[in-house]
């Protein structure tokens, strides 16, 4: 913790700004596993990915540490620079941030699924069958018609069925165990304090729940909801404090938003959903910022649904806009994973992800493709995600000399 916290002042120290542009292209859940004798990015014709691993330096990349399965929140962490081990964040504030509600240092907030039970309150679908955002909103203007003394509570619509809860009031503690039992035909969780602190508030989250419960019987399929992720906000360290950057972030989903802005990145606003409008909002902006954070979602959707041949065209697919990438001439254009969701795991995994690191002032290896077992022979080798940052910044020569 102590050599992270003396990383951060030592790139405070060191890093300038200058004119040069840096790009971190993230395809979340990227690595896989063999299925059928290839991975998924094995599988996949990707010419342009090939062509710029020739003239980049590889490797693979540790989201946390050999063998830790990371979620989505320190895998990007750690992408950002920010040891995963030192900074949590709870999904509840990633939510929030995600649809930019303005969260106070003394709020609780904590993520919604709404949820289906059957008649004895038995889960049926831990998804409401994926309501619609519009069900979804006139859903939270009724929970947010709940009162509970001591607190004010601010219920918001995320995406189909994901939604948030901001409970605001005093000595709120996030040590609180989730309602949700992660398994279908389970009753719903009685929130529990983890600590002797947390005891008050999880009466109020209680309460809430049960509330909640009433308010929601009439509208099935989404006639529960399950509470997730209780986080307080974090303090983390800003991209412009630490790097002297200028970042923007080009996001689809919340989440990924919401992580980006809690490290002081500018969300991008895009026409619309696709790749194609993320490239164009990269495009329209790259004059105004010399970093950016693109976020592709469907190569981890895809691998969590087990459909390999869909994730494999989702990396074809990204692999068509490289060039107009590359048209826009940066100094670092990093291509890498938060993490591996193998389709034949149906989830997120340990395994290191592949990573290329172009740049006019790399030292060029012999990997020829960009694949897991490629990129494993470059020669970055095998580096945890938080030495990203520092690798992009040299190369894009914003760091100063260490030391006499």
């Amino acid at each position: 913790m102590q050599r992270d916290t003396q990383k951060h002042d030592l790139l405070k120290k060191l890093s300038k700004t200058t004119p040069s542009k840096i790009i971190l292209f993230v395809m979340d859940g990227l690595g896989g596993l063999p299925i059928e004798g290839k991975t998924e990015l094995e599988h996949a014709t990707i010419p342009n990915l090939d062509s710029l691993a020739k003239n980049s330096v590889c490797g693979v990349v540790d989201p946390v540490s050999p063998g830790i399965t990371p979620g989505s929140g320190p895998a990007h962490l750690g992408l950002f620079g920010c040891d995963p081990l030192q900074y949590e964040i709870g999904r509840g504030v990633l939510e929030a941030s995600g649809i930019n509600f303005p969260l106070e240092k003394d709020d609780l907030a904590v993520r919604i699924n709404f949820a289906t039970i059957d008649k004895e309150g038995k889960i049926t679908d831990r998804r409401a069958g994926r309501i619609s955002t519009e069900i979804n909103a006139k859903l939270c203007e009724e929970l947010n018609k709940i009162n509970i003394e001591s607190v004010k509570i601010f219920v918001k619509p995320v995406k189909e069925h994901r939604a948030v809860v901001v409970f605001r009031g005093k000595n709120l503690s996030e040590k609180i165990s989730e309602t949700d039992p992660q398994e279908i035909g389970a009753l719903p969780l009685e929130p529990k304090p983890l600590s002797k602190e947390a005891e008050a508030t999880a009466k109020i989250i209680s309460k809430f729940a049960s509330e909640a419960k009433k308010v929601l019987a009439p509208h099935h399929p989404a006639n529960m909801l399950l509470l997730r992720g209780f986080s307080n906000p974090p303090h983390l360290p800003s991209f412009q404090e630490t790097y002297h950057l200028n970042p923007a972030a080009i996001a689809t989903y919340p989440m990924y938003r919401g992580l980006a802005r809690l490290v002081g990145m500018k969300i991008l606003d895009l026409k619309g959903s696709d790749i194609e409008d993320e490239i164009k909002a990269l495009e329209e902006n790259y004059k105004n910022h010399d970093f950016f954070f693109i976020h592709i979602k469907g190569t981890d959707s895809s691998g969590e649904d087990g459909d390999w041949k869909r994730k494999v065209q989702v990396i074809e697919k990204v692999d068509k806009f490289i060039p107009r990438i590359l048209n826009l001439n940066p100094d670092v254009l990093i291509v890498t994973g938060d993490h591996s969701t193998p389709a034949i795991l149906k989830s997120h995994s340990w395994h290191p992800v592949p990573i290329l690191l172009y740049s006019p002032v790399c030292r060029v290896d012999d990997v020829t493709e960009f694949s897991e077992n490629a990129c494993g022979k470059g020669g970055l080798g095998r580096i945890p995600a938080i030495d990203i940052m520092p690798l992009a910044l040299a190369h894009a020569q914003k760091l100063e000399k260490y030391g006499a």
